[in-house]
């Protein structure tokens, strides 16, 4: 007994310490990111416990400086990574985000829950971009050409300045968090979103919301980027409004859970969230979704749970431009009586 109280001391005191030192700090750099995948056998950039925090830098998908510079940023409000970065990053493909990781947290073995908890997200420049490119939004036939715009970021005042008399406010997420996918699946690309999360697009995943994402490869792997200072449901032109973004970040890993598909959590909701090329099947997936959480952990039928979904929930467009689209139903915590 004596030995086991010097060892919780030891612990405890152990634990004191590593929060006191802070988060551990991963830089944006071309030997720390992972240019257009998600990956089971990629390499670890950071090895991390389950209850560690880590504060990650990431680029935006706005392009390299060239590209920034013709748009009016100027120079020097462009991190001095971004062009290292596009200069000596070489692997790159098949998708084009540029995501910073992986990050391996020892614990997580396939058929446990990566817990991602977002604890405070920093908007690192004080512009944004967006645009839109022949072939590609919701609407290619009706926008046959590209454009590009710089907004403004105040980021005293947490407003974009969109243009003359079109404010609107900064809500910071990620378009991307993920984790590597089934191994089967290789070399992922970046873009369509699925069972391992990745670029979900959901802006919903503010600071101090969660997400939990099924690990599917040995220290689950993951990657954060797609930095979005702010977005509309549908993200319809393909871009919201990119950013870079440095987010502080605890990996918390649940042992056996077996969860098939993301779910999140805020800190007056739970979502749920379906993804698939077709609209109709990534609607269904994101309600069945719902219908299985509200019967696994709110001991409802499954008749209720179906009800329920119905009556209180909401079902929204997650985005409509990824290859796979995405749906996610909200249900509001406060309508579960006893548990408030």
């Amino acid at each position: 007994m004596k030995y086991f109280s010097l060892w919780a001391m030891a612990a405890m005191f152990a634990a004191v310490a590593a929060a006191q030192a802070g988060p551990v700090f991963l830089p944006a750099g071309p030997s720390t990111v992972a240019w257009g995948y998600y990956w089971s056998k990629a390499k670890p950039v950071l090895t991390v416990h389950s209850g560690d925090v880590v504060r990650i830098q990431t680029l935006s998908t706005c392009g390299p400086n060239e590209r920034l510079e013709a748009g009016g940023v100027a120079a020097k409000d462009i991190p001095a990574y971004n062009a290292t970065i596009y200069d000596q990053v070489k692997d790159r493909g098949p998708g084009g985000h540029i995501l910073t990781g992986p990050v391996a947290v020892t614990e997580a073995e396939p058929g446990d829950v990566l817990e991602v908890q977002i604890e405070k997200i920093d908007i690192d420049v004080p512009f944004a971009c967006n645009g839109f490119s022949v072939g590609r939004g919701f609407l290619p036939n009706d926008f046959p050409y590209g454009r590009r715009k710089i907004i403004p970021l105040d980021r005293e005042k947490m407003l974009a300045h969109f243009a003359p008399g079109v404010e609107i406010p900064l809500h910071p997420f990620f378009g991307s968090m993920g984790v590597a996918p089934p191994e089967s699946a290789g070399k992922y690309d970046s873009a369509p979103p699925w069972m391992h999360a990745g670029n979900i697009d959901n802006k919903e995943l503010v600071a101090g919301t969660a997400l939990f994402i099924p690990v599917h490869a040995p220290g689950a792997l993951f990657e954060v980027g797609d930095g979005h200072a702010g977005q509309g449901n549908g993200e319809v032109d393909i871009t919201a409004m990119e950013t870079f973004l440095t987010g502080t970040f605890r990996f918390i890993v649940h042992k056996d859970q077996h969860l098939l598909w993301p779910r999140a959590e805020t800190p007056t909701s739970y979502i749920s969230m379906g993804f698939s090329p077709d609209l109709k099947t990534a609607t269904e997936m994101a309600v069945r979704n719902m219908i299985e959480f509200l019967v696994t952990e709110k001991h409802l039928s499954r008749d209720d749970a179906y009800m329920l979904t119905s009556v209180a929930v909401d079902v929204d467009i997650t985005q409509l431009v990824d290859g796979n689209v995405g749906v996610h139903a909200i249900c509001p915590k406060g309508i579960f009586v006893e548990a408030r």
